[in-house]
């Protein structure tokens, strides 16, 4: 089983975030490290405090030597994809090639609403968001692109410099639904990452992953299928760690270790140590 941890950049500070994530870089039993796309907490005070996914990730590049960074996932409505292609090259080359490029249709109407973003039909999102990965592909991976969608145009646009990985950031997609997620992760994505409540859910679902992959001709063992695990404060982390045992179990490549809010750096070496036996 491979481990990565993921933090949530609410309620709390630019220093401890880093200082986690500084912290986990010693422990290879961490590959990456995640955070999320929101501009509003998710949890508590939604006025209190949110750090900024990007700049943040950039930043939490340059502060760390060894573990793969990533968000998840990116709302594709939050920003062009072109922008967001940009943005991932850049930030490759800051980490020297640990970029994971996550990447989702968005959900949040609280937050779109609160900014004037459109939260387009759930149609309309997802032909968005499709358009929108096609895009950043061939912005990464062209040195001139072009693409001709409904919604998303690009005419000999540049994306320079290249990314460090090649063909691109392996691009993770994030979410759960049948018809249209699960078949874009087909489609594009090197990861999957889904939340559900165990083993029982992720089952059928990998199952239709396994069908779409099928269906386009791809080998489902390229894609690393992930889960999220979440780490209660007011239980034995033994609790967690049985869980993600469980997952393994059940043919999850990935799980993702999320902290509790605002916890100290002094939580990762006790976790590095109670997953070692599943690594």
């Amino acid at each position: 089983m491979r481990f990565a941890i993921k933090t949530r950049p609410e309620h709390t500070t630019w220093q401890q975030l880093r200082d986690v994530w500084i912290a986990a870089d010693d422990f290879e039993i961490f590959e990456s490290a995640w955070h999320w796309d929101h501009f509003y907490p998710l949890s508590g005070d939604m006025a209190g405090p949110n750090l900024e996914a990007w700049t943040t990730l950039a930043a939490l590049a340059q502060a760390t030597r060894r573990i793969r960074v990533g968000c998840q996932v990116t709302g594709m409505v939050y920003r062009h994809p072109a922008v967001l292609a940009n943005m991932a090259a850049t930030t490759d080359i800051i980490s020297n090639g640990r970029l994971e490029l996550g990447v989702g249709a968005g959900w949040n109407e609280m937050e779109t609403a609160a900014y004037g973003i459109e939260l387009y039909p759930l149609k309309e999102r997802f032909d968005r968001f499709d358009e929108g990965v096609q895009a950043m592909i061939a912005l990464l991976t062209e040195k001139v692109a072009n693409f001709d969608g409904t919604y998303v145009k690009l005419t000999d646009a540049y994306c320079e410099p290249k990314a460090v990985q090649t063909p691109h950031p392996p691009i993770t997609i994030g979410g759960k639904g049948p018809k249209r997620t699960l078949r874009a992760v087909a489609r594009w994505a090197q990861h999957w990452n889904v939340i559900v409540p165990g083993p029982e859910e992720w089952k059928p679902l990998k199952d239709i992953l396994v069908q779409h992959c099928a269906d386009v001709g791809r080998d489902v063992g390229e894609i690393t299928c992930s889960v999220n695990v979440r780490i209660e404060p007011d239980q034995p982390l033994a609790a967690a760690v049985a869980a993600a045992a469980a997952y393994g179990e059940a043919g999850v490549d990935l799980v993702v270790m999320n902290l509790p809010l605002d916890a100290p750096p002094s939580v990762v070496e006790p976790l590095a140590k109670a997953l070692a036996p599943l690594a």
